[in-house]
């Protein structure tokens, strides 16, 4: 008897099996933070050696980033990278969330193979920047 997998425990699976971990995978699937503001605060769009583009849109109050969310033409890695980074700064000062680094990323995702990593840094280095725009407008 032949077992077919769903095309989301299909896509688990291979992703698995290109060294994915379990958080990493999550985010991928569940794309939480993927989207648009029309009020937000501050946009900013960074383009990636690789090619992936991401466009990040902030919510700020009182100098705190209330929400943010992205849009992604990428891979799993970037997708995943960019929803982990929300998560890290939701709730943080807007100087807090310029501590958040490529390292705290990698442990949220727990693993991504590491021709992937540049996917961090392009994620970190969108919000900082879009974070950083913000601070000098504001």
């Amino acid at each position: 008897m032949v077992t077919e997998l769903t095309t989301f425990d299909a896509e688990r699976k291979m992703l698995l099996d290109a060294g994915y971990g379990a958080p990493a995978i999550n985010y991928y699937l569940e794309k939480k933070y993927m989207g648009c503001f029309e009020d937000a605060d501050q946009v900013f769009k960074k383009i990636g050696s690789c090619g992936d583009i991401m466009k990040v849109y902030l919510k700020v109050d009182n100098n705190t980033i209330n929400d943010a969310r992205y849009e992604i033409t990428g891979c799993a890695g970037a997708i995943a990278a960019a929803m982990a980074a929300v998560d890290l700064v939701k709730g943080k000062t807007v100087d807090e969330a310029l501590k958040i680094n490529d390292g705290d990323v990698f442990k949220v995702l727990k693993n991504i193979p590491e021709k992937k990593h540049h996917c961090i840094q392009l994620a970190v280095k969108t919000m900082h920047e879009g974070i950083l725009e913000y601070k000098n407008l504001h």
